[in-house]
C-alpha cells in the first residue's frame, strides 16, 4: 500500500493538523486507487467512505475560512474579519 494512504489510515478521523491542500492531495489518491483495476470491490467501497470522510473535512474547513473572512456589520453589511 502507498505510503500516503497508511498515513491515511493512521489518522483516520484526526486530520486537524492537516491542511486543505494536504486533504485534496489524499482525496487525489483515493480516487486513484479506486481507479485502479486490481482494486476490489470490497477496497474500493473502503476507499469511497474515505473519500466522503475527506470531502466532509475539507468542506467543514472552507466553511470556517469562510466565515473568519466575512464578518456582518451592524447595518446588515458584510466586511472582512
Amino acid at each position: 500500500m502507498h505510503k500516503d494512504k497508511q498515513d491515511i489510515q493512521e489518522t483516520s478521523g484526526n486530520n486537524n493538523s492537516w491542511d486543505i491542500e494536504t486533504i485534496f492531495k489524499n482525496l487525489d489518491e483515493t480516487v486513484a486507487q479506486m481507479e485502479k483495476r486490481e482494486t476490489s470491490l470490497e477496497e474500493s467501497f473502503r476507499l469511497y467512505q474515505e473519500g466522503i470522510r475527506l470531502l466532509r473535512e475539507c468542506s467543514s474547513r472552507i466553511d470556517t475560512v469562510e466565515k473568519k473572512m466575512l464578518q456582518m456589520n451592524g447595518d446588515g453589511t458584510l466586511s472582512e474579519f
